[in-house]
């Protein structure tokens, strides 16, 4: 794919796209028939039973994981705090394709991107 780094950027953009759209369309529904982000009733819900404890705790690994990757990746300024907000305020399904998808095209334009705007937040 490397070849073709427009294809790939492309793709991450694409699962971005699905991964804000179908994960919050669930949460919708979740807050719709009376969910709440109140940490008493998020956190029952979440664990409510086995393959609910499982996923959860997949998805916080995971995006645990990924923000200390893009907590040390300097070359994203400043921007690379939105990133690690926003997987927990939006949703890693959304943001690590996004973040991916950036990288790419910093890549293939020799580093240029976010760096500019956050470089004094080194």
């Amino acid at each position: 794919m490397r070849k073709h780094p427009h294809l790939l950027r492309a793709f991450f953009l694409a699962l971005a796209l699905a991964g804000l759209a179908l994960p919050w369309y669930f949460n919708v529904l979740y807050f719709l028939s009376g969910g709440s982000v109140m940490p008493g009733v998020f956190w029952r819900d979440a664990f409510a039973n086995a393959l609910t404890t499982g996923l959860t705790l997949d998805v916080y690994l995971a995006a645990v994981a990924f923000s200390a990757w893009v907590a040390a990746d300097r070359s994203q300024g400043a921007w690379r705090w939105l990133y690690v907000a926003a997987c927990f305020g939006i949703g890693l399904a959304f943001v690590m394709p996004l973040y991916l998808a950036q990288r790419l095209r910093m890549d293939a334009g020799g580093g240029s991107g976010h760096r500019s705007a956050g470089a004094s937040a080194r």
